[in-house]
Parts: C-alpha cells; sequence; structure tokens
C-alpha cells in the first residue's frame, strides 16, 4: 500500500490548474467556443479592488491631449465596450442582463484607475461651451437601450476630457478599465475582459511540451495558492509548501494580477530562474525562494493491479490523450479479470467536455452523459457514445475530493445519476460552467464570457454547489503524514465485500 498511497498524497491537495500543464488549452481559443470546453481560472476583479490597477497595460499612442471632446472618435474607441455589452445580452448565462450595472460597473472601473493615477476630477472645471453628457454619448455610439443608464458614466467622462492625464494614461487605457469594469460587475469569475497585452499573454501553443515549475495551483483567490508540489519537480526541491502564497514573482508585486497571467511569468524555458515571494501561515516575514524550471511531464493514466485482484486507475486529467490512455489501460487490466475497478478522481481538475462524455462511455452503455444549458432556457443534450464501452458492467468505485472538478464532476455526475457505480469521498469542486472567447474588432483584446451551465443526467446543477459522494469519507492532514488513505480503503471494501 505504500507505493499507492504516496501516488495519492501527490495528488489529493486541492488542484485548479497545474503551473506547467494548467495554460495548455489557450491555443484552442477558436476551437473551444462550445463543443470543446477547457478550463481556466481567472480572479474575479469585483472581489479585489486593485484588480483593475493590476491589469497589463499594452503599449498604446496617447491621443493628442487637445481636450476638446469633438477631437476624439468616441465612437471607434468605445466599440468594445459596446460589443461586449451586446455579446453579454445575447449568450451569457444568465439572463436578462441589467444594463444599469454594466454601466455602474464601468464608471467604477473609470473612476477607480483615475484615483489610482491621482486625477482629481473634482478640481476639473468645464468651459461654458464643453460638449454635454448626452452629446457624448451620442457620439459614443451608446445603444439607445442602454442610453440612459450610461449617462452618468458620460457625466464622468465629460470632465475626463478636460482633465490632465498623466504620461503613461491614455483614453485606451480608460476604455480598458471601464470595459473591464463593466464585465466585473456581473460578480462571475469565469466572465472577463482581457486587454491586449493581457491575452497574449495567456495564448501558447499546444506543443505538449511544459516547463515550469512543477505544482498543483490554486488561482481563484487574490494569489496563486500552492496546492501541493509534484513529486520530484523544481518546486518540490526548492522547498514549496502546501498553502504558500506567491505574492511576487521575480520581484513584482502580483496584488490583483490575474491569476491565468500570473501563471506565465512562472512558466518559463527549462533552465531559467524564477525568484518567488512565498507568504508562509507560519512564517511572519514573507521571503524569496530562487527556482530552477525544468520540463515537466505527467502521465494522463496510471494503473495498477491491487493485491485484492481490483483494477486501480488513476486519471489525471481530462485532455485530448486520456480517453486513449484510459481505453488502453482498461484493456490491459481487464485482461487479468479483476473483480472490480477503482477509478481515482481525486486532483483531476477537469479538461475538455467530449474527452469527458467519451471516458464515461466506457463505464455507461447509453443514455445522457450530462447536458448543456444555455441562458435562454435552451439545452444541449450529450448522449453516451454508440461504440462498445469497455467496462460497462464490471462493479465500479470512483473516488472524488474537493480537487475533482468540471469534466471530472461531468463524469462523476453521470456515474451517480445512472447508479453505475459507488462514488467515495468527499464532495466535489463545483465548477460546472461553460466558456467562450470573443475576440473584440480591432485586436482590442477579448471578452470571456460564460454561456452554459452543465447539467447531470438528473438535471442536477454542478456550478458552486459540486456533488456529494454517496460514501463520505474524509481524508485529512494526519492521513496524509501517516502514510494512509481511507478513501482508498473504503473503496476496496466496498469491492471484496459486495
Amino acid at each position: 500500500m505504500d507505493q499507492k498511497n504516496a501516488k495519492i498524497i501527490g495528488i489529493s491537495a486541492l488542484v485548479i490548474l497545474v503551473l506547467c500543464l494548467g495554460v495548455a488549452a489557450a491555443g484552442y481559443v477558436g476551437y473551444t467556443y462550445i463543443n470543446n470546453t477547457f478550463d481556466w481560472s481567472f480572479s474575479d476583479f469585483s472581489e479585489n479592488p486593485d484588480s483593475f490597477a493590476r491589469l497589463p497595460t499594452p503599449e498604446l499612442t496617447p491621443i493628442p491631449e487637445t481636450n476638446i471632446g469633438s477631437d476624439i472618435d468616441l465612437e471607434q474607441l468605445f466599440l468594445p465596450l459596446w460589443e461586449s455589452r451586446e455579446h453579454l445580452h445575447q449568450d451569457y448565462v444568465s439572463q436578462p442582463v441589467d444594463d444599469q450595472v454594466l454601466a455602474e460597473g464601468a464608471l467604477e472601473g473609470l473612476t477607480w484607475i483615475l484615483d489610482h493615477e491621482g486625477i482629481d476630477l473634482s478640481s476639473v472645471e468645464l468651459p461654458d461651451n464643453a460638449i454635454t453628457a448626452q452629446s457624448l454619448a451620442e457620439q459614443a455610439n451608446t445603444p439607445e437601450k442602454a442610453f440612459t443608464e450610461f449617462l452618468p458614466f458620460w457625466k464622468t467622462w465629460q470632465k475626463v476630457e478636460f482633465a490632465e492625464l498623466s504620461e503613461n494614461l491614455t483614453y485606451e487605457d480608460l476604455m480598458h478599465y471601464s470595459l473591464a469594469g463593466m464585465v466585473a460587475a456581473l460578480n462571475d469569475p469565469y466572465t472577463t475582459y482581457l486587454d491586449p497585452e493581457a491575452y497574449e499573454e495567456t495564448t501558447i501553443d499546444l506543443s505538449g511540451k511544459y516547463e515550469g515549475i512543477g505544482a498543483w495551483v490554486d488561482t481563484t483567490g487574490e494569489y496563486i495558492v500552492i496546492i501541493s508540489p509534484m513529486r520530484d519537480s523544481p518546486a518540490e526541491e526548492a522547498g514549496i509548501l502546501p498553502g504558500d502564497q506567491i505574492i511576487a514573482i521575480d520581484g513584482e508585486d502580483m496584488t490583483g494580477v490575474d491569476g491565468f497571467v500570473a501563471l506565465q511569468k512562472v512558466r518559463g524555458p527549462e533552465g531559467t530562474t524564477v525568484v518567488l515571494t512565498i507568504e508562509r501561515e507560519d512564517i511572519e516575514e514573507p521571503f524569496d525562494v530562487s527556482i530552477v524550471r525544468a520540463k515537466i511531464t505527467l502521465p494522463n493514466v496510471e494503473s495498477e493491479i491491487l493485491d485484492e485482484d481490483i483494477l486501480y486507475i488513476i486519471l489525471y486529467n481530462f485532455n485530448d490523450e486520456a480517453h486513449n490512455d484510459l481505453r488502453e489501460a482498461l484493456k490491459e487490466g481487464l485482461t487479468q479479470d479483476p473483480i472490480g475497478i477503482i477509478l481515482d478522481l481525486r486532483g483531476n481538475g477537469g479538461g475538455y467536455r467530449h474527452i469527458a462524455v467519451n471516458i464515461a462511455s466506457e463505464f455507461i452503455e447509453e443514455g445522457v452523459i450530462l447536458y448543456e444549458e444555455y441562458g435562454d432556457g435552451t439545452q444541449d443534450v450529450h448522449q453516451a457514445r454508440s461504440y462498445e464501452g469497455l467496462a460497462t458492467d464490471i462493479p465500479l468505485v470512483v473516488l472524488v475530493d474537493g480537487t475533482s472538478a468540471s469534466a471530472t464532476e461531468i463524469f462523476a455526475g453521470a456515474v451517480q445519476d445512472h447508479e453505475r457505480g459507488t462514488l467515495v469521498g468527499t464532495t466535489t469542486f463545483g465548477k460546472g460552467v461553460v466558456w467562450t472567447i470573443y475576440p473584440l474588432s480591432s485586436d482590442r483584446g477579448v471578452l470571456r464570457m460564460t454561456i452554459a451551465n452543465w447539467l447531470t443526467p438528473n438535471g442536477r446543477f454542478i456550478h458552486g454547489v459540486g456533488l456529494d459522494p454517496d460514501i463520505v469519507v474524509p481524508y485529512t492532514e494526519e492521513d496524509a503524514a501517516a502514510g494512509t488513505d481511507p478513501q482508498l480503503d473504503k473503496a476496496i471494501e466496498l469491492l471484496s465485500n459486495p
């Protein structure tokens, strides 16, 4: 059991993304609209007042400071904001979208960056011939249906055009912060605006070669939090521990930096060094850790036959190769005539939806695997695949915990609703949304937006609640320290004594 326990301990902590792997799907942006959805995690701007200040700002040519409203092409400047508003009204998962909320968010983003840059609009006096807020709204082509709600925004912009902006701030920047604030007002961490530079930082290729420090992380909070370093990884060798917060990277403060962007700063070529400033609970002052990056290889599947004649399979993710790798593990393992299968999904942060459907089809012969429900109430139904699954009859136990997320929950929910197997462990993470990317005109960034919810075959919502296992078995720090695994032990017991 020592070898198995060591494997479990390494994956039993909360997992959202892997530093070396977690952003791998970014290159699929054009393909992930609905058919193939991968999980990325971003910080929620609305929960962190410093977030606006930390949006990466591209190098842009400032508009000439004539401070005359009519000289600014407001229609072109604010086109991305209106495009984003239209996308939200058409496709956002929670309908209807309130323009009052959007307008207040845009104003909050604008005023925040002005305050942050020390621009005091209260000292700005408008000349008698100053253009009116209504005229500004018209020049900006403010949508008729949102005209009234956005008038307070344009009243503020009146003074902006007569204010002396700092050298490092442009009107384009002000639009970016306004748009970020508008989107953040929805309080949806999976619906965000990324300006051009931030978007470029999040887009990488899918070469299959990943270089970084090798750690499971949570990017949904104010800072990246280390959940667990991978075994024999640079992070482990450098002494990184679960719970460590990365508050700076190479001396750059990460307060409010989007978690996905921060990940890119941790990643880097093999052999290069990254300096992480760590905040640790039991140490009073933050400290620096230098880590030499390396190539990190993480298998999709590991399997073995336990002493109890049980086929034990660990599935690490739901990427493109996961289904084929799992199928090979099933083929090989089933030749030894096991009495049952334990599929370990602890630490599996998810992946592609279609892979989850394919893998579920290896265990579920027919029927609905999941529903995708859109903001207008319509649904897409995803059925078990028509090919012959390899393990549709053999007894099955699935191990889950708070790190089991998204595509993992699709699979586990289908197993549970079809009564195909027994879920053992603790409540899953609760990530059950579909999102897509909308590029904005003239390469002005992208809107990432939640467009649908995932539901189990019995119509249960996953998002925000997770799945409760059939048999609850905690896994404590004391268990990990002792090298015991009560969740795995319970699964073995269920299959050995049916």
